[in-house]
């Protein structure tokens, strides 16, 4: 197991590499629930560097959004992060006070959700939305940040800016409004985007614009990138490294391409087997699934968690 999660650090040590933005070392998150103290995320470790994109793989119920959330310590009532360090741009985050952890949500901190819906006001008009933003963290006032607004929403290829400033959430398509809610977080320029499977409630067209306009922005903004998702076709588009996570631990973590050539855990291999192939051939081939579930993290087997289903 050793050799399959110190793969990339190896590689890093033998080349230079750019200063890590997001760096977490041994994280545990838990849940407390009338059940008893959940252990969602166990000892999970990962550095993204200036200009890069880190994919979060693995199946619902991998632990992959609590890891994200629990790093940036934005979880509800009843998580806590209860061991590990997370440093962005060398602050410690885990001592931070709530307030400072409000000044950095938002201003170095940016987060694309599933839904846009869920990041939107609908009873404000999105000018009005995303200009608060410039003003509260950008120290603008009402007239540049209305300019900042119309900027971010150019650049996120939003057809007539000025009237979707002027439109309410309704009243706006799936894909523009993740546009929005794109253009929202990058609103700072902030040093760490996370984007937490924002496709997946897109139709398959809609998906594609997004995911070429997430790399776009890639190559324009300074931000590190953690791209959360369960498909792995998607992070082909816009992933410089990825993390295999299952069951609230890491599996794998291995450059893009090593991944998908020389991918050495068993769970790395299913999930690349599911994958549909669109092959020329005329036989019929069924989609491949991985038996079981994912086990409940109260009722995790001894050894390898994946053993019952490898």
């Amino acid at each position: 197991m050793a050799s399959v999660m110190d793969r990339a650090a190896s590689a890093a040590a033998a080349s230079p590499s750019p200063r890590p933005v997001f760096e977490v070392e041994g994280l545990h998150v838990d849940y407390l629930t009338e059940h008893g103290v959940l252990h969602a995320v166990r000892d999970v470790s990962l550095a993204i560097h200036e200009h890069e994109s880190f994919g979060l793989v693995g199946e619902s119920g991998s632990g992959k959004s609590t890891l994200a959330m629990g790093a940036i310590r934005y979880l509800a009532s009843n998580g806590r992060v209860t061991d590990g360090s997370v440093r962005l741009n060398g602050v410690e985050l885990l001592g931070l006070s709530r307030k400072e952890l409000r000044k950095l949500w938002g201003a170095s901190i940016g987060v694309v959700y599933q839904s846009p819906l869920s990041a939107l006001n609908p009873s404000i008009p999105i000018g009005r939305q995303l200009a608060e933003v410039a003003r509260l963290h950008l120290d603008m006032d009402a007239a540049a940040a209305r300019s900042r607004v119309a900027e971010m929403l150019t650049k996120v290829a939003m057809p007539d800016p000025e009237a979707v400033m002027r439109r309410y959430p309704h009243q706006l398509s799936g894909g523009m409004l993740q546009r929005c809610v794109i253009a929202m977080a990058l609103m700072t320029n902030p040093s760490l985007l996370i984007m937490d499977e924002p496709t997946t409630a897109l139709d398959v067209t809609t998906q594609a614009v997004v995911l070429d306009l997430v790399a776009d922005l890639k190559r324009e903004f300074d931000s590190a990138i953690l791209y959360i998702t369960h498909d792995l076709g998607v992070i082909t588009k816009i992933c410089d490294r990825v993390g295999v996570m299952y069951a609230g631990e890491f599996m794998e973590q291995a450059a893009l391409n090593d991944l998908f050539a020389r991918p050495l855990h068993p769970y790395t291999l299913d999930l690349l087997g599911c994958v549909p192939r669109f092959d020329p051939t005329p036989e019929k081939r069924s989609l491949v699934t991985i038996p079981g579930a994912i086990p409940r993290v109260d009722e995790l087997p001894p050894g390898c968690i994946f053993a019952p289903r490898c």
